[in-house]
């Protein structure tokens, strides 16, 4: 994949997670885009690690891979956070 192409993943998917996580407000267009990139490369891990495909292109299948990382993420940082 492209740069451009991260560049779109990530936006749209860390806007997405962010809605579900409700961070949404908290998060500007640079966090989305860095959580929805990281997020792919945490998603492609565990979908990788439960016999599924990780992020392949930019597809419906790669949004749920890297919304899926991205909230796992937020989740994450959600816990540190709150110490």
């Amino acid at each position: 994949m492209g740069i451009l192409s991260w560049l779109v993943l990530g936006a749209f998917s860390g806007w997405i997670a962010s809605i579900i996580m409700n961070k949404n407000e908290s998060m500007g267009a640079v966090a989305n885009i860095f959580t929805g990139i990281v997020g792919a490369f945490i998603g492609g891990a565990v979908f990788n690690f439960f016999g599924g495909y990780e992020v392949t292109g930019l597809n419906l299948h790669s949004v749920i891979v890297s919304v899926v990382g991205a909230c796992i993420l937020l989740w994450v940082l959600n816990k540190f956070n709150k110490k």
